[in-house]
């Protein structure tokens, strides 16, 4: 049964309060004024998340949909001023190296016209900003905005029209956003899932007091990637991606971990002068072929959790959000809204999984030449500003 939205206001569950969740609640409470929406989430509203120090990349794109939320932090947040991608050496053939230097590309703000391509903060910082905003619009409009917070969802199940939801008692919605995603580790499989064989050491180190400043580095190693984001304060978190069963990080004491670090990073960043203690996370790739099933839709890790690569799985989720709220604000029909988003989002969204699932893989090839063909790829595309900027808008922006 279909379901005008211009005569009978919408019932939207969301399910899940973390980033993606509360942001698509809250733009979808600015936009749908006479839409009803329930925010649920296991945690209990009174647990404090602004300690929380996991670090999170938002592309320029994202940065600008929350400020329009006015769901931006005043603070505590570092842009990316550059992005430096590179391969440690050696990178491309002896001559070429000679003759060029060792390959990297390198993307600025002020060559694409943009105050930042990015910022860098911690998850608990933007959620608790998003949350206070929910909160602070839940308090002026009590009779359609509720939160369900310490109320873990048993179930989603279709019925005739909607969907309901179990979470202590069965509740019927026209539509539920499932945002709760998790790690790849702790996943039930979806559709498409391979395990890489790798695995992700993340924590955060100090960088040399003259290192550059709201710089964003990616080094290829033959173990996998390596990523410094820039934090305020002069420190970096670190995303450090090896095998999994050939683990070159785990034996390691925090000095031996520090010290190797400085021979893969170049050398504008070394010497690295301190470390905290690092997590160690499994990656794969494990998505659904599908944004929506009925009156389900999947976003953000629900939908798809990806190799950290590309940093681009969070700025994917916000993007599928905010297309969903564009299409649900026209009106109409429901389930004519939820197929246009599927046809509207397909595009970005399977590029970016292509695109991240190609260069996890790419590690694990034994070639002849591999590593030299990536580090010529890499020359090639500083060579080309013309394509180097379609790249930086597609980081930015996602696929248009």
């Amino acid at each position: 049964m279909n379901s005008p939205l211009s005569r009978t206001p919408l019932r939207l569950a969301v399910v899940g309060a973390g980033p993606v969740g509360l942001a698509l609640a809250l733009d979808a409470a600015q936009r749908l004024p006479e839409a009803d929406i329930s925010l649920f989430d296991a945690r209990s509203p009174q647990r404090d998340v602004s300690a929380d120090p996991r670090t999170l990349a938002l592309s320029l794109g994202s940065v600008q949909w929350l400020q329009r939320l006015g769901a931006w932090p005043a603070e505590g947040v570092q842009p990316i001023l550059e992005v430096n991608v590179s391969q440690q050496p050696p990178s491309a053939p002896p001559v070429f190296s000679a003759l060029f230097g060792e390959p990297e590309v390198r993307i600025a703000a002020h060559d694409e016209a943009v105050p930042m391509l990015g910022a860098v903060l911690s998850y608990g910082r933007i959620v608790t900003t998003l949350q206070q905003a929910w909160f602070a619009a839940e308090a002026a409009q009590p009779q359609r905005l509720h939160t369900r917070f310490g109320t873990p969802v048993g179930a989603v199940k279709p019925v005739a029209g909607g969907v309901e939801i179990d979470a202590g008692i069965a509740e019927a919605f026209d539509l539920a956003v499932i945002a709760e995603g998790g790690v790849f580790a702790d996943q039930a499989r979806k559709a498409i899932r391979r395990d890489y064989g790798q695995a992700a050491w993340v924590g955060t180190v100090e960088l040399a007091p003259g290192a550059p400043r709201g710089v964003a580095y990616e080094r290829f190693t033959r173990h996998g990637p390596a990523a410094l984001l820039p934090l305020p304060d002069g420190r970096a978190s670190l995303v450090w991606c090896v095998e999994s069963d050939d683990d070159p990080v785990a034996a390691l004491a925090d000095a031996q971990r520090l010290a190797v670090l400085n021979t893969i990073f170049p050398a504008a960043l070394t010497p690295l002068r301190s470390i905290t203690p690092l997590k160690r996370f499994e990656l794969g790739l494990n998505a659904e072929r599908t944004l929506t099933e009925g009156r389900t839709v999947r976003i953000g890790n629900a939908a798809q959790t990806l190799h950290p690569v590309a940093g681009q799985g969070l700025n994917l989720g916000l993007r599928d959000a905010a297309e969903l709220v564009n299409l649900l604000r026209r009106g109409g029909d429901l389930d004519a809204a939820l197929r246009s988003l599927e046809w509207q989002r397909g595009p970005d969204r399977w590029v970016l999984i292509a695109t991240t699932d190609f260069l996890a893989r790419s590690f694990t090839w034994v070639l002849p030449g591999a590593g030299a063909a990536r580090g010529l790829g890499l020359a090639a595309l500083q060579a080309l500003p013309a394509l180097k900027s379609a790249l930086a808008r597609q980081m930015m922006f996602g696929r248009r």
